[in-house]
């Protein structure tokens, strides 16, 4: 165990099992382990803003005092939840036969996990990623990647493609799911824009409404969207 150097981003170094040395004093009450796990279970409960360094030691019986001698700040401590909640990129994906089939594997197993615990989306981007778990991603799919034939760079940006296309398409899956439980609120609106459609002259939009085009499937959507994103890949490798 040494010291966490000070220039280290908030997280980095406890992320990757390199505790600060124990001072003198009465034997720690609790572990990192515990403050990280009570954040997952109030972001899987509760939401995103529930995990604050105040409602965790509340909840374990301390001080909110007491929290700063086991993560610096809150900044550290969403680092660490995050960092844990994600976990490690699942092993069938570098099984894929291909770079498509992985990148495909990819992108939907981070859906998957955006699904299981959508409070992810709501956690701040504070730079590339550092820490263990998100670093195994994209080691994961940069693995996947050398089936390409794509240098690194290349390879990279696919992955932060990807990455953003996961994420766009998650909270849009997640925005239509709040909307579908208020169903009399979306035909309400349905009701009111159709005949406006037609009135302002949007015909296309007015029939892909009434004809219900414009409610199709999230899953069509999903498959259209990263087809379109794969294609272009393919495009730049067979320029190489």
């Amino acid at each position: 165990m040494s010291d966490e150097p000070a220039q280290l981003p908030p997280g980095l170094a406890l992320s990757w099992g390199v505790l600060p040395v124990q001072r003198r004093g009465p034997k720690p009450a609790l572990s990192v382990d515990q403050i990280v796990a009570t954040g997952i279970e109030f972001g899987d409960s509760q939401g995103f803003e529930a995990i604050s360094l105040q409602k965790i030691a509340a909840h374990l019986g301390v001080s909110t005092n007491a929290m700063y001698r086991y993560v610096r700040s809150k900044d550290e401590l969403i680092v660490l939840v995050a960092e844990k909640a994600w976990g490690r990129a699942p092993d069938h994906i570098a099984a894929s036969p291909g770079w498509r089939a992985g990148g495909r594997a990819w992108v939907k197993a981070q859906v998957d996990r955006y699904a299981e615990r959508p409070w992810l989306l709501d956690v701040p981007i504070l730079g590339a990623p550092v820490t263990p778990n998100l670093l195994h991603w994209v080691e994961t799919l940069l693995v996947v990647m050398d089936d390409s034939g794509l240098n690194q760079h290349d390879a990279l940006g696919c992955a932060v493609l990807f990455d953003g296309y996961a994420r766009s398409y998650a909270n849009l899956a997640r925005q239509l799911a709040a909307s579908d439980s208020m169903p009399v609120e979306s035909a309400a609106v349905g009701e009111f824009l159709v005949p406006r459609l037609k009135s302002a002259g949007y015909d296309r939009l007015f029939a892909m409404y009434t004809n219900h085009e414009y409610e199709d499937t999230l899953d069509d959507d999903f498959d259209f969207g990263l087809d379109r994103i794969l294609d272009g890949i393919q495009v730049l490798i067979d320029r190489r």
